[in-house]
């Protein structure tokens, strides 16, 4: 039996995901968290035969830790789960960075039940399991020969684009305020840009952060 914990944000899409997972013969759900640190206590509450073997990990969960503070803080504990993503987010900053916290699948929430049931399964095996428009994507970047940006590089990006100020950055990121600054000062070299607005911009252009809804 695979068992599974599902954390997402919202209660409705967090309900469903858990009935959709109950109705699989071979897997059931041990428990559903509303972000990233509800999802870490929870863990660490869960005797040793109702532990997860899967963690379903939504990525952006309104004001709470994040999925990929969280897959980082997840994949880190002693004899970890493996964490599969599920998101509405396909961008190179979301994607490289739920890779590099330890993510061992990427699916997005469009993705057919069967497929979602599949996942589960490899993922549960170890397997890498990435959904098409995801690997896609990757393999264009790598063709294209797209600006470089380190996960974390990227996650400084994505929050500018959000308008978060250094301070707020540092806070979200668990960083100094030195060290967002040294970030940006690689983000602008790499890109090839010298203003906020302009990083930005050149990633948005290049696929490397998503728009913000305004």
């Amino acid at each position: 039996m695979i068992r599974v914990l599902v954390v997402d944000d919202h209660p409705v899409v967090r309900r469903g995901l858990r009935a959709l997972v109950e109705d699989l013969p071979d897997v059931t759900a041990v428990g559903e968290a509303a972000d990233g640190a509800a999802a870490l206590a929870l863990l660490a509450e869960l005797p040793a035969d109702r532990r997860p073997d899967v963690v379903l990990m939504d990525l952006q969960m309104g004001t709470g830790m994040h999925g990929v503070e969280a897959t980082r803080r997840i994949t880190a504990l002693p004899d970890p789960p493996a964490v599969l993503v599920l998101t509405t987010y396909s961008t190179d900053a979301d994607i490289l960075a739920a890779v590099e916290a330890g993510a061992t699948g990427y699916l997005l929430k469009d993705a057919p039940p069967e497929d979602l049931a599949a996942a589960i399964h490899a993922t549960a095996r170890g397997e890498t399991v990435l959904a098409p428009p995801v690997a896609a994507r990757l393999l264009g970047r790598v063709r294209a020969g797209r600006p470089s940006l380190s996960p974390r590089e990227a996650e400084i990006l994505q929050l500018l684009a959000e308008g978060l100020p250094n301070r707020q950055i540092s806070k979200r990121l668990f960083i100094s305020e030195a060290t967002v600054k040294t970030h940006l000062v690689h983000i602008y070299d790499k890109l090839g840009v010298d203003s906020r607005t302009s990083a930005i911009a050149a990633g948005l252009a290049a696929g490397l952060i998503r728009a913000v809804e305004r």
